[in-house]
C-alpha cells in the first residue's frame, strides 16, 4: 500500500502553535463553569475579548501551518477549492433540524490529507462560510475551532495508509457521526452560558458546584440540541457511505497528482561553451583543442581537408 502523501505536515512550530491555540479554546469553552459567583463574570460579556483573542490566534495557526516545511502553492490552491466547497454546503440545510452537508466533506478531506490540512481547512471553511452567510459574530472563532478540531481528529485515525474498502467507510462514517453530536456539544457549552442569571431549571448558574452545572448542561442539551445534533450525525453517516468511496478517491487522485511529497530540485545547466571566432550567427567553436577531422565541416559550413584548410566539395 502507498503511503499517503501529506499536503501540509505539522512542524515543531505549528505544533506548538496549535497546541497552544487548542489549550486557549479547552480554557474558552470551559472556564465559565469554575467562574465564582460574585466575578460576574460570563460569555456574555467576554466574548467579544474572546473573539478578538482567539481568531488572531487562529490565524497564526494558519500561517504557522502553511509557512513550516514550505508548502508550496499546490497545496494552497487545494486548500482554497476545498474551503470553498465547504463554504457553499453549509448554507444548503439553512440550518434546518441542524442539517449541514458540510460535515462529510470536512472528515473525508481531514482523512485523505493529514491532521495539519485537515484543521486549517475546517477552521477557514467555517470562516469563509461565516463571511457567506453574515454569520459573523462572538461564536465564529469558537466555530472555526472546533470545526478545525473535527478535521484534524479525522486526519489522525488509524489505517491511513493501510485501511481501504468497507473498513475505512465504516471508521470514516461513525466518526463522523461522533464528531457531529460533539461538536452540536461544544458549541452548546460556549451558547449555553449566555443564559447565566436566569430563573430557569437548565441556566447556567457562576459558582455553582461543578456538578450541578454540569446536570444542567446535559439537560440543556437534550432539550434543545440534540433534535440538531441527530439529524446532523444521519446525514453525515448517509453521504459518507453513499459518497465517499468517490470523493476518497478523487481527493488521493489528486493528492498523487499534486505530489506534495516529491522534493523539487534545480539541475545545474553546467558552464555555456563560448562563441565561435568569425563564425557565422549562432554558431559555436567545436569541442577540442586539436584540428578538425577530415570530412567536418567549419564555421563556414565548407568541407576541410587534413591540413584544415578549406576545399571544395
Amino acid at each position: 500500500m502507498q503511503r499517503q502523501a501529506r499536503a501540509v505536515r505539522i512542524g515543531f512550530r505549528s505544533a506548538l502553535v496549535l497546541v497552544l491555540v487548542s489549550a486557549v479554546g479547552v480554557a474558552a469553552f470551559g472556564w465559565p463553569l469554575l467562574a465564582a459567583p460574585e466575578s460576574g463574570l460570563a460569555h456574555a460579556q467576554d466574548a467579544p475579548w474572546l473573539f478578538a483573542a482567539l481568531l488572531p490566534l487562529l490565524l497564526a495557526v494558519v500561517v504557522a501551518t502553511l509557512s513550516d516545511n514550505g508548502v508550496d502553492s499546490k497545496a494552497i490552491a487545494m486548500i482554497g477549492v476545498l474551503a470553498a466547497a465547504g463554504a457553499a454546503l453549509r448554507p444548503l440545510g439553512a440550518g434546518t433540524a441542524g442539517i449541514e452537508p458540510m460535515f462529510f466533506l470536512m472528515v473525508l478531506s481531514g482523512r485523505v490529507l493529514g491532521p495539519g490540512f485537515g484543521f486549517v481547512l475546517g477552521a477557514l471553511s467555517m470562516f469563509a462560510s461565516a463571511l457567506l452567510t453574515g454569520g459573523v459574530g462572538p461564536w465564529m472563532p469558537f466555530q472555526m475551532l472546533s470545526m478545525g478540531w473535527v478535521c484534524m481528529g479525522a486526519g489522525l485515525l488509524p489505517g491511513r495508509d493501510t485501511l481501504r474498502g468497507r473498513g475505512e467507510l465504516l471508521l470514516v462514517a461513525a466518526y463522523g457521526a461522533i464528531a457531529s453530536v460533539l461538536y452540536g456539544t461544544v458549541m452548546n457549552l460556549q451558547g449555553w452560558t449566555y443564559l447565566g442569571g436566569l430563573s430557569t431549571g437548565v441556566s447556567f448558574v457562576p459558582g455553582d458546584p461543578v456538578a450541578d452545572n454540569l446536570g444542567r448542561f446535559l439537560v440543556y442539551c437534550l432539550a434543545t440540541s440534540l433534535g440538531w445534533d441527530l439529524p446532523r450525525a444521519a446525514l453525515t453517516v448517509v453521504l459518507a457511505l453513499a459518497l465517499g468511496p468517490s470523493v476518497l478517491r478523487a481527493l488521493r487522485r489528486a493528492t498523487r497528482r499534486a505530489a506534495f511529497d516529491t522534493p523539487v530540485r534545480f539541475a545545474d545547466p553546467g558552464p555555456a561553451l563560448p562563441a565561435a571566432s568569425g563564425a557565422g550567427e549562432g554558431t559555436t567553436a567545436p569541442r577540442g583543442d586539436g584540428p578538425p577531422a577530415p570530412g567536418d565541416k567549419g564555421a563556414a559550413g565548407s568541407l576541410t581537408g587534413p591540413d584544415g584548410n578549406p576545399t571544395t566539395p
